[in-house]
């Protein structure tokens, strides 16, 4: 079952960490730090079926962002 209650300890250092870690690269170099931090979480997780909830949560949230978009 996908969490989707906050539960990141540290959540403030936590988003601190990551914009230290995306900075000085390029937009290339950021994209494909966050494409290996997404494997390597993915990775963490493990199961499948949480990972395709996960997507398909994320991708809503997305689309929803995307139709109040001007086009």
């Amino acid at each position: 079952m996908l969490k989707t209650e906050p539960c990141i300890e540290r959540p403030d250092d936590f988003y601190e960490t990551l914009l230290s870690a995306h900075q000085d690269l390029t937009t290339e170099q950021s994209h494909d730090l966050n494409a290996r931090l997404v494997l390597i979480l993915a990775n963490q997780v493990g199961r499948f079926e949480v990972l395709q909830a996960a997507l398909a949560a994320a991708r809503g949230n997305l689309d929803r962002t995307m139709e109040g978009a001007p086009q």
